[in-house]
């Protein structure tokens, strides 16, 4: 019975550990609607010819001093890396990324459990880890060098850039969250039941 505890503790945490990590792919997601209205003021702009949009003094972040057509194109794949690498840990958290399910709709839960615990150790931490690590360095020479639009469009690339690390350190957070709770899951089968959708209401709503 203590054991039992002990598991469902640790199952509690990872759960608590991958819906904190899906917060931000949540909130990102109605950037969804901003893109969508970027891309229809690009092509607005495109057909009508427009050059410079707006201008003004002093320069921000991203922008600089003025915002071009060059720089709402550009500012739809800055959305589009902000989107995709937030939603990462949101989608893994929801369990919506894709799978290949050929063998493994064969075998039992905990079977599945077992090899979700496998892949996300052997695989997944080592991969995004090194991505992690190294993205640091992408950034930072970005940022020494200034990185900007050769096109006259947005600056400060580094900004967008940063997108990389923080969206792998955000799947590395989900999946240190679900190797706990796929570990507490793997001993303790009956575990998993309570942890479906629609089951009674355990602790694990209350570290939501």
């Amino acid at each position: 019975m203590r054991k039992h505890s002990r598991l469902r503790t640790i199952a509690v945490f990872g759960t608590a550990l991958m819906r904190f990590s899906a917060v931000p792919g949540r909130l990102g997601a109605w950037s969804i609607f901003l893109l969508v209205l970027v891309v229809l003021f690009s092509v607005l702009g495109a057909q009508l010819s427009w050059s410079e949009l707006l201008h003004w003094g002093p320069s921000i972040p991203l922008f600089g001093t003025h915002l071009s057509t060059t720089g709402v194109g550009e500012l739809q794949w800055h959305l589009f890396a902000l989107l995709v690498m937030l939603a990462g840990a949101y989608a893994m958290q929801q369990d919506a990324h894709i799978r290949v399910d050929v063998l493994s709709a064969r075998f039992s839960p905990r079977v599945r459990t077992a090899m979700d615990l496998a892949g996300d150790v052997l695989l997944l931490l080592p991969f995004f880890g090194l991505l992690f690590w190294f993205s640091l360095d992408f950034v930072a020479l970005a940022y020494n060098f200034a990185e900007q639009s050769n096109s006259g469009g947005l600056i400060d690339r580094y900004l967008v850039k940063s997108v990389l690390p923080i969206g792998c350190g955000l799947l590395l957070l989900c999946a240190l969250g679900r190797i706990l709770r796929n570990f507490a899951f793997v001993l303790a089968p009956a575990l998993q039941l309570e942890f479906q959708p629609g089951a009674a209401p355990t602790a694990v709503e209350e570290a939501a």
